[in-house]
């Protein structure tokens, strides 16, 4: 594997990916809303708009070459009760985690089949496993997205293809605002590791099942501090 796709790479836990896959002797294409000034080719994206995603892929094939690793960490979050969810709030968010994962997949697996070769990791969130207060739509589709996760990967496991999920908990990045409940004293020491997890923690299991791991497919890696076990 030469190049590899990440999505939401502006970002502090995307910048954490990139780096550590760069390390690693890889490419990357960084996709984004704003410039990824980190990765080897940037697209400034907006990933809901399926004819813009599918150039993007375009052109990151033709500056990089043969992309045979795509990492989907684009996100959106907003925490509402469920009685205020409307309809199109759901809808964007379905359409940011679920949707782009597979506008991106859907064209970079032609090539992935045709070489025999591929690793595609989804980055969802310990939301779609344990769920929490006022976040109904949010974790209903980064469960969505574990959903294709094991879909996928038994689809395609017999071309050579791996599809593998993260779902971390609370991460100390800066779209975790100070006053967040998840930084609160009381919440961390409940957690068994008394921390948040790092973008570096994160990080470290997607370089794991990007670059490692060839035995692994259709599983998903929890670094969460232990929140949910």
């Amino acid at each position: 594997m030469r190049a590899v796709i990440v999505t939401g790479s502006a970002g502090g836990m995307g910048r954490a990916i990139v780096g550590r896959l760069q390390r690693r002797g890889l490419r990357v294409a960084g996709f984004d809303r704003t410039a990824s000034p980190e990765a080897d080719h940037s697209e400034i994206i907006d990933l809901t708009d399926p004819a813009g995603t599918a150039a993007a892929v375009s052109r990151a094939s033709a500056a990089l070459g043969p992309i045979d690793g795509f990492v989907s960490a684009a996100g959106h979050y907003v925490s509402t009760p469920f009685t205020d969810v409307t309809d199109a709030d759901a809808a964007l968010m379905l359409d940011v985690h679920l949707g782009a994962f597979f506008r991106v997949s859907q064209a970079l697996l032609p090539g992935m089949m045709e070489r025999k070769t591929g690793s595609i990791v989804a980055v969802a969130s310990e939301l779609a496993v344990g769920g929490g207060e006022r976040d109904s739509h949010y974790a209903a589709a980064k469960g969505a997205v574990l959903g294709a996760v094991r879909s996928l990967a038994a689809e395609v496991a017999p071309a050579g293809i791996r599809v593998n999920g993260v779902a971390p908990g609370p991460t100390d990045t800066p779209m975790l605002p100070a006053d967040s409940p998840w930084r609160e004293p009381n919440y961390l020491r409940d957690l068994p590791t008394r921390a948040l997890a790092s973008p570096d923690d994160v990080a470290r299991c997607v370089e794991f099942l990007i670059c490692s791991g060839a035995f692994t497919t259709g599983e998903t890696l929890h670094p969460n501090s232990g929140a949910v076990i």
